[in-house]
């Protein structure tokens, strides 16, 4: 069973969004994504200064198994970036919802975050 914070917004391509009290918007994987790609060992990550549209393509993970893009679940601007990652992708694997986090931006549109899935939708759309 994966976990799935209640706090969170989801994507169907298994992306995360965190609102952060500042208007921007933090981006990750969910568990059950990483728990399907298997151990990460390569993460790129979009420019800090990257301007990026909801529904782009943005970041990539890489496995053991297989590459996977990651979709942006908002649009924005890259505020910052995860550079534990560059080290140690495998963080995603332990930790996807706090030290894993991916990207973080200055949100374009807030209004966006309401066309995501809540924890209750995500977890029934696994169960489908």
């Amino acid at each position: 069973m994966s976990n799935i914070p209640s706090h969170l917004y989801y994507t169907e391509s298994h992306e995360w969004v965190s609102a952060e009290d500042d208007g921007s918007a933090r981006i990750g994987i969910s568990d059950h994504a990483q728990q399907e790609l298997g151990d990460l060992v390569f993460v790129e990550l979009p420019a800090v200064g990257d301007e990026i549209g909801q529904g782009d393509p943005c970041a990539v993970v890489e496995s053991v198994k297989a590459a996977s893009d990651i979709y942006a679940p908002v649009s924005g601007k890259v505020i910052a970036i995860n550079e534990a990652l560059d080290e140690d992708p495998a963080i995603i694997n332990t930790d996807p919802y706090e030290e894993g986090w991916l990207f973080q931006l200055e949100l374009s549109d807030k209004e966006e975050l309401e066309g995501l899935k809540n924890a209750e939708a995500y977890e029934t759309s696994l169960e489908e």
